[in-house]
């Protein structure tokens, strides 16, 4: 124990970075549990028939193989529900911020709305992508929303460690 106890004190960027990836877990396994339910409702309402294109968000192309509106609300749903969970367990357990609360809500709303966007767009490509090189439709969804995630931590550890919930200031 003391030997991870130093280790974790010698690096600690790094041991926050696998705390992060740890925790977002927590999101993680909301997202998928959400995206699936979701799929699984909107399907059941035919949605997944129901062509859906609004800027860059295309699920109408292949909509056999991105879910057309269904696809588009699973992950909008899904990621939406991440986020907000992924902000508190986040801010409490990985960056233990001390940040003010109205300050860092804005500045997170802004992060997750850009995420939002960035995994309602992809799905509708990757989905088309990892068809098309062989993988069953079954799969294809949770590929599509495991690359969604590795996205949204690509952009959010960054955002979140240096704007959003940036280190506590030191008490002199």
């Amino acid at each position: 124990m003391d030997l991870i106890k130093k280790w974790i004190e010698t690096h600690p960027n790094l041991w926050e970075f696998i705390k992060f990836n740890i925790l977002s877990n927590v999101a993680t396994i909301v997202n998928f549990i959400v995206m699936w339910i979701a799929t699984a409702v909107f399907a059941g309402f035919r949605w997944h028939l129901l062509s859906f294109k609004f800027l860059i968000f295309n699920y109408a192309d292949n909509i056999e193989q991105n879910l057309g509106l269904a696809g588009f609300l699973s992950f909008l749903i899904a990621t939406a529900l991440a986020q907000t969970v992924n902000f508190f367990v986040q801010k409490q357990f990985v960056f233990k911020s001390n940040a003010a609360f109205k300050d860092a809500i804005p500045k997170y709303i802004i992060l997750a709305i850009a995420l939002v966007i960035i995994s309602a767009a992809l799905p509708a490509y990757s989905q088309k992508f990892f068809r098309d090189i062989g993988i069953g439709a079954s799969i294809v969804p949770t590929l599509a929303n495991a690359l969604n995630i590795i996205v949204q931590v690509a952009i959010s550890y960054p955002t979140m460690k240096y704007i959003v919930m940036p280190e506590k200031k030191k008490q002199k």
